[in-house]
């Protein structure tokens, strides 16, 4: 998916619980821009590894944690919380759907 697409369909679903307020979209925003965050730490994960290998200030090679691994549980946490505080925690049905389903 992309951010338009996840934006689109939170949207989407605030509108079916007639959250349209600025204050909504804002956290909404909040939510997509933590996405972007989101894929960067996934990406630098997959290149770098949990862990890897650097020279310390005294020029010994050293192993050290990718901090990335730490951020992105916190990114998570941040993005999970926003879709509890939305209530976007399942897909809502669109009225229009005939069959009830998304």
């Amino acid at each position: 998916m992309t951010r338009a697409e996840i934006k689109r369909s939170m949207l989407e679903q605030l509108k079916l619980q007639n959250k349209t307020s600025d204050f909504y979209q804002d956290l909404v925003n909040d939510y997509i821009d933590y996405w972007s965050i989101k894929k960067k730490l996934i990406t630098d994960i997959r290149k770098n590894g949990i862990r890897y290998k650097t020279i310390n200030g005294n020029g010994i090679e050293v192993e050290k944690t990718n901090d990335s691994v730490t951020n992105l549980t916190k990114v998570t946490a941040a993005m999970l919380k926003i879709l509890n505080d939305l209530n976007l925690r399942e897909q809502f049905a669109d009225p229009s759907d005939e069959d009830g389903y998304v």
